[in-house]
């Protein structure tokens, strides 16, 4: 049965969370020894371990990475506010990891100074990431531009997946997207990358799965007369590592739990690398082609599917 464009954006937001989900409880497991330890376990699924093997935070399986909770708020601000507002958006993103939040640990405080006492790891409970913890900083210091300037790291490509299905053939599309980035990362690489990944998913949600895909995003990025250019465009046709790494999962390998768990026994920044997979596949087969047994381990499912039905419907009525 052939997906519809709907059924294409509510994936994409759906696969992103269940791969990051999937992926959480092996996040950032850099030692070659121990990836391969922890493998060993569990081949050929190595997704939602029961117990956490990340050696910096641990966090029940079927809980998001930071990654996952962004698209999660972001995801809610645009089901509530019907377009990216960036005041609202700010707001929600301070009071999900700011103070007195379950984010809000003795490593994770963005006023911690160098040479403090080293942190025992893992710690218990999620990880603030550096730019959250310059939002934040940037935020109580009542800045107008509240986004980290210097980070460059995968958060925007991460959480880009309710925007994208939302505006999906807009022609506003990347402003869009450029607008919710810059709140948390206001670097320019990381915008020209996480523009490069949009114009990926939105092609997989306009047209389904695709062949020739890089060669139609690449021309995108070269087109003198393309959407929201960036000075950065064709910089990013080289592709930096991590992105390089999840698009490689989404041109080589055929469905969505395949392709995450490629990317798992690649060991590092795993979760980030999924989302994006998840995505660009749930954007190319809709919800059918996610496995059940996933949306069902991830534990924050039902209410992703019903913000993620509201920002659709709210899309075909604009």
């Amino acid at each position: 049965m052939a997906s519809t464009l709907a059924d294409r954006a509510i994936g994409a937001i759906i696969g992103a969370a269940v791969a990051d989900a999937a992926a959480q409880p092996m996040h950032w497991i850099y030692n070659p020894d121990t990836l391969k330890e922890v493998l060993s376990d569990l081949e050929p699924c190595p997704e939602f371990r029961p117990q956490s093997a990340n050696p910096f935070y641990r966090r029940t399986t079927g809980e998001q990475t930071c990654y996952g909770d962004q698209a999660y708020v972001l995801l809610e601000s645009l089901s509530q506010c019907g377009d990216v507002n960036e005041e609202d958006l700010t707001k929600r993103i301070y009071k999900f990891f700011g103070p007195g939040t379950v984010y809000d640990l003795p490593l994770n405080d963005p006023y911690r100074q160098k040479g403090a006492p080293k942190a025992i790891l893992p710690i218990d409970g999620p990880w603030r990431n550096a730019s959250l913890k310059a939002f934040i900083r940037n935020v109580d210091a009542g800045k107008e531009e509240t986004g980290c300037d210097v980070d460059c790291q995968m958060d925007g490509v991460t959480k880009l997946a309710p925007v994208v299905a939302m505006y999906a053939g807009r022609p506003e599309m990347l402003e869009k997207v450029e607008k919710a980035i810059r709140v948390t990362q206001n670097n320019d690489m990381c915008v020209a990358v996480t523009l490069a990944a949009a114009r990926f998913l939105e092609h997989f949600i306009l047209n389904g799965p695709d062949p020739n895909a890089l060669d139609a995003v690449v021309a995108q990025l070269n087109d003198p007369n393309r959407q929201n250019p960036q000075e950065l465009d064709r910089a990013v046709i080289v592709l930096p590592d991590a992105f390089q790494g999840a698009l490689h999962g989404v041109l080589k390998l055929k469905q969505l739990d395949e392709a995450v768990r490629d990317t798992m026994r690649c060991g590092g920044c795993t979760s980030s690398r999924a989302s994006f997979i998840g995505a660009c596949f749930g954007a190319q087969t809709g919800l059918q082609g996610i496995p059940e047994s996933w949306k069902e381990r991830t534990l924050r499912y039902p209410l992703l599917l019903e913000l993620a039905q509201s920002v659709v419907q709210k899309s075909q009525q604009m």
